[in-house]
């Protein structure tokens, strides 16, 4: 409970390196998204009215017409005035979660309870006939629900009534939230006994971080449990009626990222020695990357 306790120790115009770096309060969301750049993502221009208002709990602020703040757009100002108005309500739900526990026993003392459990879910390509029933039924039942830019509006209409939804999501050029601060945030509304989900598109262990959080999880005491999902290589290859493996023609699959991390191998150095006749190579996250190494 010790990040807790820090959590819970903090001013609402103060917050600690712990979480966030940002000491500034009064500022309003809807203003981040008065923006145009050919770098934006398209969930942040299509949905992004629908995201504050989904997770509008979290601002404990009436939103304005986003017309009516005509501020040039900027990421890091986006980034840190979400981040200061969001933190008095996360706050808030972690004393809830707190006395809640207190409440019931759970007290440090020989009938403490343990933490609560951490779900990796995969939610597939975005449609939820596609969600396993186990998936569905812990999106059901979480309590706080930690969501991807890749996760459609559909897999989200499935969250329960009383659950907590909050945005994470990353693009190109801006991320919402650090990975080292979404780790955070896992461990530390886990330990105040949550059922926390962490909704990932595609497959949680695919070249979607989801072992990076599993091991610092993991590493920490917290249990985690991960529900797979439809990875991107199966979703595109059943709709276009591809198969990935064919007798006589490929016998094997290989998944490839198109980028990799700072000072890692370069991901065009792989495919072009990953090229393999009988193989089918899918490549992630390679638009910006590999078209002008591979294409003709």
């Amino acid at each position: 409970m010790a990040l807790v306790s820090r959590v819970l120790g903090f001013s609402s115009c103060s917050v600690s390196s712990h979480f966030w770096e940002d000491k500034t309060c009064g500022r309003n969301p809807v203003c981040s998204l008065n923006f145009t750049t050919s770098s934006s993502s398209p969930f942040m221009e299509k949905h992004s009215i629908e995201r504050y208002q989904r997770d509008g709990w979290v601002f404990n602020s009436k939103l304005e017409d986003a017309s009516s703040c005509n501020l040039p757009f900027d990421y890091n100002s986006a980034r840190e005035n979400d981040i200061a108005l969001q933190l008095p309500e996360l706050k808030k739900v972690l004393e809830v979660l707190r006395e809640k526990r207190e409440s019931g026993g759970c007290d440090g003392g020989e009938g403490s309870c343990g933490p609560g459990n951490v779900y990796l879910v995969g939610t597939g390509p975005g449609d939820s006939d596609l969600l396993t029933l186990k998936a569905v039924r812990v999106i059901q039942n979480a309590d706080l629900l930690l969501y991807d830019r890749l996760v459609s509006n559909d897999v989200l209409e499935l969250v329960g009534p009383d659950a907590r939804l909050l945005y994470v999501g990353k693009t190109a050029g801006y991320h919402s939230r650090s990975q080292e601060e979404i780790h955070k945030l896992l461990l530390s509304f886990a330990e105040a006994g949550a059922t926390v989900v962490r909704l990932k598109g595609g497959d949680p262990l695919v070249l979607g971080r989801g072992g990076k959080e599993m091991d610092f999880l993991q590493n920490q005491g917290i249990q985690v449990k991960v529900i797979p999902g439809i990875t991107a290589a199966s979703g595109i290859a059943a709709e276009l009626g591809i198969p990935l493996t064919h007798r006589g023609i490929a016998i094997s699959v290989r998944f490839l990222t198109g980028h990799s991390r700072k000072g890692g191998t370069d991901p065009l150095f792989v495919a072009e020695n990953a090229a393999d006749p009988d193989s089918t190579l899918v490549v992630y996250m390679g638009l910006s990357t590999l078209p002008s190494r591979l294409l003709p």
